[in-house]
């Protein structure tokens, strides 16, 4: 008999996950508007009472080439604030609860970091990115794979002596939107590089939607298989072709316990163009059509997660009225769709039944939750050429 419980089809797959938010740097990396320093310490905010305990604040990089992150101190400083304890406190969340996240992709961001972290308001984690194909690695960080592992290991090394963890991620595993097709085992040793050298997670990146389901599941298979604990890693899905909904499910059956996601599916490129200026960010973009560009929906992948009885620490409907704001926020419709649709409600929606149901059954003398004539047998009898073989 085919077996229908789907933890014993797929036992690895998990009862309970993390999702980390990273609206507020990746997600607002892409946009050519500043968006408001009150805006976004109003999302990191909410986003956190909502539920959010891994979240990323900002970028630590040059504020030259992204002049987005101008105010990154401003949000560090504000999320250490007395204040905003206390209003944790209210909110009944635990503050040490909370990690919060800055990108430090090369060593002066690391350096910077460390300065914040001596004046108390620094970031609990940093990260850094190597692509395991060098051009679009190169494009990221103006440099060259040897050369930037050596800066990694000297990185790694100064932010545990500062007291803070060092998240490496490794990108282009199903594809560059450069250099084309790639090989995951180069992924998987890129992995335990970074492991060797002293990060201490692992965010493993689909950076323009080049996954698939069947590869996402044996990608992942490959990484547990080799390097089991699946704590070190994190599962990070651009949405270009509306299938990353499958990649999500297909890391979960591999065994994935922790994801990221945005608000809208907001993401992508740093913007090289701001408000009424052009901008350096990383040069040219790698798509022509900026609808089609951004991360997985964290609205979408909630609902997915929730309606799988998948324990997953967040106010879902709080989740969706944060994403009907933020579409204000950014002026346009993003990607959401269950901000649109909602949550399968179990109870229904009733309030678009028509009239007379019941009047109707009572008139024709039928009972109330009959659905078959009184003079049928209470079950099928299926035709025998349509019955399975024995």
């Amino acid at each position: 008999m085919t077996e229908y419980d789907f933890w014993k089809i797929f036992p690895r797959m998990p009862k309970k996950v993390t999702i980390g938010d990273i609206t507020i740097r990746d997600g607002f990396q892409h946009e050519e508007k500043f968006i408001s320093t009150a805006a976004k310490k109003f999302y990191l905010e909410e986003l956190i009472f909502a539920g959010c305990r891994h979240i990323e604040v900002t970028n630590l990089g040059s504020s030259f080439l992204m002049p987005q992150f101008r105010d990154a101190e401003e949000l560090l400083a504000h999320l250490r604030s007395d204040r905003f304890k206390k209003r944790c406190e209210k909110k009944g969340v635990s503050y040490d609860d909370i990690v919060f996240t800055a990108i430090t992709i090369r060593e002066g961001a690391v350096d910077r970091a460390i300065e914040l972290r001596e004046k108390g308001i620094g970031p609990d984690r940093l990260l850094m990115m190597v692509s395991t194909e060098e051009e679009h690695h190169f494009a990221n960080s103006g440099t060259t794979l040897p050369d930037y592992w050596a800066e990694a290991e000297r990185c790694i090394k100064k932010c545990n002596n500062a007291g803070m963890k060092m998240c490496g991620t490794v990108s282009t595993i199903w594809g560059s939107p450069i250099g084309g097709a790639t090989d995951m085992k180069d992924a998987v040793e890129f992995t335990k590089r970074f492991l060797e050298i002293g990060a201490h997670d692992i965010e493993h990146a689909d950076h323009d939607g080049s996954a698939s389901a069947p590869a996402v599941y044996r990608y992942f298979s490959m990484i547990l298989d080799e390097i089991p604990d699946p704590r070190l890693h994190i599962a990070h899905f651009h949405e270009t072709k509306r299938v990353a909904s499958a990649s999500v499910l297909a890391a979960l059956q591999a065994g994935i316990i922790n994801f990221e996601a945005t608000l809208g599916g907001l993401g992508g490129q740093p913007a090289n163009f701001l408000d009424d200026c052009p901008t350096k960010g990383t040069g040219d973009y790698y798509y022509e059509d900026p609808r089609y560009v951004g991360l997985v929906t964290i609205e979408d992948t909630l609902v997915q997660i929730d309606e799988m009885g998948i324990e997953h620490g967040y106010d879902v409907d709080r989740i969706l009225w944060l994403g009907k704001q933020m579409e204000k926020t950014i002026s346009r419709r993003l990607r959401s769709e269950a901000i649109i649709n909602g949550r399968t409600l179990k109870e229904g929606h009733m309030q678009f039944a028509r009239p007379g149901l019941k009047k109707r059954k009572e008139k024709l003398g039928e009972e109330s939750g009959q659905t078959l004539p009184k003079e049928w047998s209470p079950k099928a009898v299926l035709p025998e050429k349509y019955r399975p073989e024995s």
